[in-house]
């Protein structure tokens, strides 16, 4: 026992870093918790200011447009994740039917891309293409005949604006990782398949999606832990007051109350809410998960 520990010390050394940043950068600032319960005063910190209970709370379920923030975050985070794993499928099921491989890795590069760019270079991007006077994309509308669409302004057009740019920045992680789940299917399997006379459509509905369920499953047990999650940086990159109706989420919320108007108190309870209900939500969609797929974590 105690030479099966000396040879696997190394091992434990080399966690330990990663153990460290978590635990200082995700657990010691739980210690803040504590905020949602005060009054803050900057000057006495956190742990000498007054105690309040859940008024922070009571007041967060009162401010006006609480119940809309909640409805946006959940329609905006809803539909990302619907075309999260929507779209890099039906691309990946797309992208397999390729049999060149230059023209295959290619286009895998191309739509890869965009994940590594942030917002903040991406939102400047789609500012000047979107715009409704200048942009490449009421210019192409222009021309066809259609009046300009204020993507980032109009309050209608401004949910399906991110939801789409969005699928547009992450569908190619999502698509890598389904190819590479496609490559672990036995040839065996269309060929038994071909032989019954099953085309290629009939291979994809029998062969391809029920190998692809797994993978399916797990990428969507992911993102349900994102349900009030609808993307901070995106969102407060793009938005304005004229789309506080429909584009307001709680991020941001949090954000204004927090950060700008200095109620510390308030945007930790709203915080804390926000990661209670996605606490909830991992716990069940690892339940459901386990029941319709027999998924298990280990």
């Amino acid at each position: 026992m105690k030479r099966k520990t000396i040879r696997e010390l190394p091992f434990h050394l080399m966690i330990l870093p990663g153990f460290l940043l978590v635990f200082i950068y995700s657990y010691v600032p739980m210690a803040g918790i504590i905020m949602a319960f005060e009054r803050l005063v900057p000057s006495k910190g956190m742990f000498r200011s007054p105690w309040v209970g859940w008024k922070n709370f009571e007041y967060m379920l009162h401010l006006p447009g609480t119940l809309s923030v909640l409805g946006n975050t959940f329609f905006i985070a809803g539909m990302k994740m619907a075309a999260g794993i929507v779209v890099p499928v039906l691309f990946a099921l797309l992208l397999n039917e390729a049999r060149n491989r230059l023209f295959k890795r290619s286009i895998q590069t191309i739509i890869y891309f965009p994940h590594f760019l942030s917002w903040i270079i991406l939102s400047g991007i789609l500012i000047d293409i979107l715009s409704p006077s200048t942009g490449l994309v009421n210019s192409l509308l222009s021309l066809l005949g259609i009046p300009s669409i204020y993507f980032l302004g109009d309050p209608d057009w401004f949910p399906f604006t991110l939801v789409l740019t969005d699928t547009w920045k992450e569908f190619g992680y999502g698509t890598i990782v389904y190819l590479a789940a496609l490559t672990s299917i036995n040839p065996a399997l269309y060929e038994a398949a071909s032989m019954d006379g099953a085309g290629r459509m009939r291979q994809t509905l029998n062969v391809t999606l029920p190998a692809l369920l797994p993978m399916i499953v797990l990428m969507s047990v992911l993102s349900l832990g994102n349900v009030l999650n609808a993307g901070f940086e995106q969102v407060f990159n793009l938005y304005s007051p004229q789309v506080y109706k429909t584009g307001d989420i709680i991020d941001t919320l949090v954000f204004r109350i927090g950060l700008e108007n200095a109620n510390y108190g308030v945007a930790t309870a709203v915080g804390l809410f926000k990661s209670i209900v996605s606490f909830v939500m991992i716990g069940v969609s690892y339940m459901l998960a386990y029941r319709l797929t027999n998924y298990r974590i280990f």
